[in-house]
């Protein structure tokens, strides 16, 4: 038998490890020029909208929510069909999360829920571009108008996809990304924030950077010496070393690449499951041209569990991507009770991940769809040999 498939998984070109040797031999490992150069280059898939790199996607949401300044007393409102982080890292600012349903096509944040959830006490609106497919963020904007609310989108999936025309990482007042290995480009760890008000960025890379000032203008005892920095308000190190913003340039330069393929397998998908009952297959808006991270079917019928596990014994590294973020047990523990986001918690119920990455060979992808279609039709399920 051969081994699992899994549901996503890093590219890495031997371009890639020649850019990250080369600054192992060099004299900057961290806070050296490829991080400047990294951000450069994020920068040309942002429409120029400034970004600050660091240690990986949790950490970008922190910092993006610490740069709009939540705090004890805050509400952040976040859709439910995320991972944890995107609510748990505001959680640790000291906010109080607010989920908002989702739409029942794309499973992205629902502008109508977000206006209904939105308060004076509202300092973020965080949408989740679910899948790699964008969500509304024109009628997210009229969703927080008339508040203070800053608008978040958590892009961790979608860098490299557009909304009506405009680039992923240009929609919100701050836009987050993840490069972790199974995302759209890895830096193995890392993940970066980018802001369309260049204080809010400013902000941004003070509070990764541990919160240290050492800009002459801005120091309180300027004349102090060559040496003297200031923390006047506290941040943490959750920089993104040279290293690994060399592989991030290295894998940047092959992102439409990878785009193109996940499309082309999204497409190859879309056409050999069309007629498969008892699944459903996800949604594009006209609007949207998605950068598909997964691939998520709904299974139907309550018979989501039977066909993981017959596809998982069959060596397809099927996923469910996600646990509505309300019921893990720490949010539970809080009070957030089951049934407060119907559309998001039956999406649950049915959700399934297929493979979907760019190195997933056009014959990998046939096994992940005879399984599929062996284990809905309840047919035998046979594993590679």
């Amino acid at each position: 038998m051969t081994g699992m498939l899994p549901y996503g998984r890093q590219s890495i070109s031997e371009d890639d490890v020649a850019a990250v040797a080369d600054v192992l031999r060099g004299d900057w490992l961290t806070t050296g020029p490829q991080v400047d150069a990294f951000e450069a280059d994020l920068a040309r898939w942002t429409g120029g909208v400034g970004v600050a790199a660091v240690s990986n996607g949790t950490a970008a949401l922190h910092v993006a929510y610490a740069a709009a300044g939540v705090g004890p007393g805050d509400e952040v409102v976040v859709p439910p069909m995320t991972f944890v982080a995107t609510a748990s890292s505001a959680v640790a600012l000291g906010a109080t999360i607010v989920f908002a349903d989702v739409d029942d096509e794309t499973f992205c944040l629902d502008p109508a829920a977000a206006a209904a959830a939105v308060t004076s006490r509202t300092k973020v609106v965080a949408a989740v571009d679910y899948a790699g497919h964008p969500a509304d963020y024109d009628a997210l904007r009229t969703s927080v108008e008339g508040s203070d609310a800053l608008l978040l989108a958590d892009a961790a999936h979608s860098i490299g996809g557009t909304y009506h025309g405009r680039p992923v990482g240009s929609l919100a007042d701050l836009t987050t990304f993840s490069f972790f290995p199974t995302k759209n480009l890895t830096t193995a760890e890392g993940g970066a924030v980018a802001a369309l008000d260049p204080a809010l960025l400013k902000r941004a890379r003070r509070f990764r950077g541990v919160g240290v000032v050492r800009e002459r203008d801005d120091l309180r005892f300027p004349d102090e010496g060559g040496w003297h920095q200031e923390v006047h308000e506290f941040g943490l190190n959750y920089r993104l070393p040279d290293v690994l913003c060399a592989l991030g340039r290295s894998q940047l330069r092959r992102l439409g690449e990878f785009t193109a393929r996940r499309g082309a397998l999204v497409a190859r998908y879309d056409e050999a499951l069309a007629d498969l009952d008892g699944v459903l297959l996800p949604h594009r808006r006209s609007w949207a041209d998605p950068a598909w991270h997964l691939y998520p079917i709904r299974v139907l019928d309550g018979r989501r569990r039977e066909v993981y596990d017959r596809m998982r014994a069959a060596g397809i590294g099927v996923q469910v991507n996600y646990i509505p973020v309300h019921w893990h047990p720490a949010f539970a523990d809080l009070g957030y009770r089951r049934g407060s986001c119907p559309v998001a918690e039956s999406f649950y119920a049915q959700q399934l991940s297929l493979p979907l990455y760019p190195g997933l060979s056009d014959t990998d992808q046939d096994r992940v769809i005879d399984a599929l279609t062996a284990a809905v039709r309840g047919g035998p399920v046979r594993s590679a040999a």
